[in-house]
């Protein structure tokens, strides 16, 4: 039997995203962006649960990704899309970088992932978080 986990978001890229880089796609210029919104619509996907944030994408979706949320130090989020979507990027305690793009529900996604992160350390959401 394994850890019950509650899911608060599970899912891919904002379809937006894919749809606006399809639209620049028609420009020679736009081509590789329009190429990698089609890899992330495809094969990238998220799951943020009360007890970690797990990414699955690379070629195929064969890469997967586990963070526990004491690993985290820092959230910081990025409007893209009219504010419809954005990025999140979390970084770790080793200083290496996550980056959830194109994330619908962005900012609710920023504040779930903060008050999971205060509960497991101590710290204040502020302290966690940068915009």
């Amino acid at each position: 039997m394994g850890i019950k986990e509650n899911t608060f978001y599970e899912g891919g890229p904002h379809i937006g995203d894919l749809i606006i880089n399809i639209l620049l796609g028609f420009t020679v210029i736009c081509l590789p962006l329009t190429i990698g919104a089609v890899v992330r619509a495809i094969w990238l996907r998220y799951k943020i649960t009360d007890r970690r944030i797990s990414v699955t994408g690379g070629w195929m979706g064969r890469d997967r990704t586990d963070i526990i949320y004491s690993e985290i130090v820092k959230i910081a989020k990025m409007p893209r899309g009219i504010g419809l979507w954005g990025d999140l990027v979390v970084t770790l305690k080793d200083r290496s970088r996550l980056e959830l793009r194109s994330m619908p529900n962005f900012r609710e996604v920023h504040d779930y992932i903060a008050e999971r992160v205060a509960d497991k350390t101590g710290r204040t959401v502020e302290a966690i978080t940068t915009t």
